[in-house]
């Protein structure tokens, strides 16, 4: 089979596993399931992945390279925007990819929590094996510290345009940023179809969430 073929038997694959994760959560789904989902035997889908944590890795992957793209395309559409505007795009747009995007931001913030449970990911006792033989697994590493590192850059153009005044490091203000954006996430998780918490509009909270970041990289408090 050609590479582009197996590239597109791998993409159905990875959607249809997409398909029952989300319906059922990684924990119930079953190898047979995906089989099914996708049109293909059970013994075709382990010849292109060995395990469910291989395939929850090829989506992880993906999520993030979707991730990425989303902070490429608002940094460009910014550029010539001040860096302040640049940074808060950046916040705005991740919280609507997780809004929109309940599986994928799942699958980050489950990968970071393995990463920080593993020691970077370098104590292999702390990691499954069918994640740690998942080329997946490597090649996320290649690429997981790039959203931060992309924000941290639009930071770094605010101070040198005078549009954000703190003289916090970029990247604390970068990891000061991505905690609210996690804590918000997993409250409108934790709210299912609902659009308050305790009587308080969750759309209250992102606009909060997104004036707090301003003032902070504005008055530099």
């Amino acid at each position: 089979m050609d590479r582009q073929r197996r590239k597109a038997k791998e993409d159905n694959i990875i959607k249809a596993a997409e398909s029952v994760f989300e319906a059922v959560g990684f924990g119930n789904a079953k190898m047979e399931d995906i089989a099914t989902k996708a049109g293909i035997t059970k013994v075709t889908l382990y010849s292109y992945f060995q395990s469910k944590e291989n395939l929850y890795m090829a989506i992880t992957y993906k999520a993030f390279q979707y991730l990425i793209e989303v902070f490429y395309q608002i940094i460009d559409n910014n550029k010539s925007n001040l860096g302040i505007e640049g940074a808060i795009g950046i916040q705005e747009g991740f919280i609507d990819f997780c809004e929109n995007n309940f599986l994928f931001s799942e699958t980050i913030l489950n990968y970071f929590s393995l990463i920080r449970s593993s020691a970077g990911g370098k104590d292999r006792n702390k990691i499954s094996l069918g994640i740690s033989e998942s080329i997946y697994f490597t090649k996320i590493q290649d690429i997981q510290n790039l959203p931060l590192k992309l924000t941290s850059q639009e930071i770094d153009r605010g101070k040198n345009d005078g549009s954000i005044q703190s003289e916090k490091d970029s990247m604390l203000l970068t990891l000061q940023g991505w905690s609210m954006i996690v804590g918000y996430i997993k409250l409108i998780t934790s709210s299912g179809v609902s659009t308050t918490i305790l009587n308080m509009d969750l759309k209250e909270i992102k606009k909060f969430n997104t004036e707090l970041t301003r003032t902070v990289l504005a008055q530099g408090l």
